[in-house]
């Protein structure tokens, strides 16, 4: 692997983890050891995915190839120097080119929570860094510069190329805010994961153990249940509910189907909304107002109806401390059930334990 020198200070603050002295060991045990990884870290939603790659082996094969050509370019050099451009990295030349030297980078893959206008079109919202290695005043690595994108990688070369450097200090709004925030708890939840010693200079952003395994119980069900019902809830019906679904939960991946009716038939049995995936504003009060046992209204544009409602909707239960949420029926129709404000992220997190898809609206 080669690197090139870039014309900004070293990127190494000791009190941020997005940092050389953290990435570098990361960077080493991809290279040396495993270089793909991909699991879970608390308060990310569904897996973090890691993946080391390397210009031009990555990209040079049949599909890549064709993608390079669409976007242009002869091969991965290249777009790798397009890259390099954007991050003001000394470009390859025509003779380092012909050295056919290998570039590494690490592609970060996560999910984070969508903005208020990101909902109105999606439920969770993707991030992609891209950390690339350069040096600074210096002939050895010591250095990176990242860019960043919010799309998904369809065509691989076309995602690299739309991706914008990023400045941490200085997010270019709030989508890129929250990627950056849930970025520092990836690369704390990395190193937890690895095994990888954090500087006792960097200020983590979670006191919590972001890898920690939670084993699934019954208990673990009542719980589920507990928030989605705001503890609307018998005693008794919530230990037989909890004991079906954990007995459902254990039953072989054939038995998929069989388990979706009973989840579906247990949001019905707690206080729920079965609408159709068109509902007008006059349905959403009328069913809200029976489900939080009090009249409720919001207000709305003219000609709005059905999802373009939810935003009017969570910003008029959000002053009560309350938000809308809905059990994914992988159908044309929602379910849905309200739940505390301050609950909402343990439900998803339960969400995934269980395998009792839930979604934010």
């Amino acid at each position: 692997m080669s690197f090139f020198s870039n014309l900004f200070n070293r990127n190494n603050d000791p009190k941020s983890i997005i940092s050389f002295d953290v990435i570098d060991p990361i960077y080493s045990y991809l290279f040396n050891q495993q270089s793909s990884l991909e699991f879970k870290v608390k308060g990310i939603q569904e897996n973090v995915i890691v993946n080391l790659f390397y210009f031009p082996g990555s990209l040079d094969h049949e599909e890549g190839n064709a993608e390079i050509k669409k976007a242009g370019f002869n091969n991965p050099y290249e777009v790798l120097n397009e890259l390099y451009k954007k991050m003001n990295i000394t470009t390859l030349t025509d003779e380092t080119i012909q050295e056919g030297l290998e570039y590494d980078f690490i592609h970060i893959q996560f999910y984070s929570e969508p903005t208020l206008e990101e909902k109105k079109f999606f439920k969770r919202s993707i991030k992609n860094f891209l950390l690339f290695f350069c040096c600074t005043n210096s002939l050895e690595i010591n250095d990176f510069k990242m860019l960043y994108s919010g799309k998904h990688f369809f065509d691989y070369t076309k995602g690299l190329l739309e991706s914008e450097l990023i400045d941490v200090n200085n997010p270019k709004n709030e989508s890129e805010e929250i990627g950056i925030r849930d970025f520092k708890l990836v690369l704390q939840g990395i190193c937890e994961y690895l095994n990888i010693e954090i500087p006792k200079t960097v200020e983590l952003p979670s006191t919590e153990n972001l890898v920690e395994s939670e084993e699934v119980t019954e208990e673990t069900f009542q719980e589920f249940i507990k928030l989605v019902s705001r503890e609307n809830i018998k005693e008794k019906e919530l230990k037989k509910e909890a004991k079906k679904l954990f007995k459902n939960f254990k039953k072989p991946a054939e038995d998929y189907y069989d388990m979706v009716e009973d989840h579906f038939a247990f949001f019905e049995s707690i206080d729920a909304w079965n609408s159709d995936w068109k509902f007008d504003p006059e349905d959403a009060e009328y069913f809200i107002s029976d489900l939080i046992g009090e009249d409720f209204t919001f207000d709305y544009p003219e000609e709005t109806y059905s999802h373009d409602l939810f935003p009017y909707i969570q910003s008029a239960l959000e002053k009560q401390n309350l938000e809308l949420m809905s059990y994914n029926t992988n159908g044309d129709n929602y379910l849905f059930f309200i739940a505390n404000k301050e609950d909402v992220g343990r439900i998803l997190e339960l969400s995934e334990l269980t395998k009792i898809e839930v979604d934010q609206l």
